[in-house]
């Protein structure tokens, strides 16, 4: 044969694509949460934000890096000096019990941060 068959190349290729396509959502966020369902309009607003994750054990994470509880307080005492309207956007596990997350809640209000809101999934039908 003098041609070159490109039809496996292709086929790799787009195989390649549909991973590359299915794993993308998957890669957002690293932290693996089993997040409550609710019903709502997600906010429109686009006000300076930060993600404060606690995990199914209790962990603590601020934009996805690992914090103890006193360098979590330190990190929001900062995050209110800059902009006293930042947004604590808090993600936490279904299984998680509530003392924890009104902990958490209470570390974000003692630096100042008053404006908190909490990340479900939507409701399925």
């Amino acid at each position: 044969m003098s041609e070159i068959n490109v039809t496996p190349m292709v086929d790799v290729m787009l195989v390649l694509l549909v991973i590359f396509i299915l794993t993308a959502p998957l890669l957002t966020s690293a932290i693996r949460l089993e997040l409550p369902q609710g019903e709502g309009t997600p906010s429109a607003q686009t006000a300076p934000s930060i993600t404060l994750v606690v995990d199914a054990r209790g962990d603590l994470y601020l934009n996805d890096r690992p914090m103890t509880a006193q360098a979590l307080a330190e990190s929001l005492k900062q995050s209110a000096q800059r902009n006293p309207d930042t947004e604590v956007q808090l993600r936490a596990d279904q299984s998680i019990a509530y003392g924890r997350v009104v902990e958490v809640m209470s570390l974000a209000q003692k630096a100042g941060l008053s404006r908190i809101g909490f990340v479900a999934q939507p409701a399925t039908r």
